[in-house]
């Protein structure tokens, strides 16, 4: 049995149709533990309230694996910076999506989770899956993290920000990767 947390990003409510959603039923129906908590006040999210939210799930969930979407791939690199998550908490991580920093910028409720300087060493195998035409990370995912972050990317030609908007409720490729990580990012959601 494998331990996941599923981390949401900015306005998600977490709704059934939701790949995240999806993910998480999939992966439970396998018999695995999923922590997939609705972090406070999604459409106006605090950093240092949501870190303190991932730090008490890192503790009592002890999670092996962490699937990150949007602010939550932020949430994620500030809790890295900060020494909440660190070598050897996590077997690997997924971040999908992340927003770049000139688009949080236009946004006052998530402006605050403008990335932290991203010379850092991530805890455990990392791996960056994003559109290759994010509407929300101008400049693109690899550009702007994967390079500086120096992980693996895949972009995901015609992806969008991988939400429900572009066409991800169920995410078939992402399962694969949770339950076996050399599997690719190849599939593309059922329309």
């Amino acid at each position: 049995m494998t331990a996941y947390l599923i981390l949401h990003g900015w306005q998600n409510h977490r709704p059934k149709d939701h790949w995240q959603h999806w993910l998480a039923d999939r992966l439970g129906e396998l018999g695995h533990q999923v922590t997939y908590p609705q972090l406070p006040d999604p459409d106006d999210p605090d950093l240092e309230v949501w870190l303190g939210e991932l730090a008490r799930h890192l503790a009592q969930d002890a999670p092996d694996v962490v699937v990150a979407h949007s602010a939550s791939v932020l949430l994620w690199l500030h809790a890295v910076a900060r020494g909440i998550a660190g070598p050897g908490d996590v077997d690997r991580v997924l971040l999908v999506g992340p927003p770049s920093p000139s688009v949080l910028a236009r946004y006052p409720e998530v402006a605050g989770f403008a990335p932290p300087s991203l010379d850092l060493t991530l805890p455990g195998p990392t791996l960056l899956v994003a559109g290759d035409d994010d509407p929300y990370c101008e400049g693109g995912a690899q550009a702007v993290y994967g390079d500086p972050l120096g992980i693996p990317t895949t972009l995901l030609p015609g992806a969008g920000h991988l939400d429900l908007n572009a066409g991800y409720g169920s995410w078939p490729s992402v399962l694969e990767w949770c339950l076996d990580p050399a599997a690719e990012f190849t599939v593309r959601p059922e329309r």
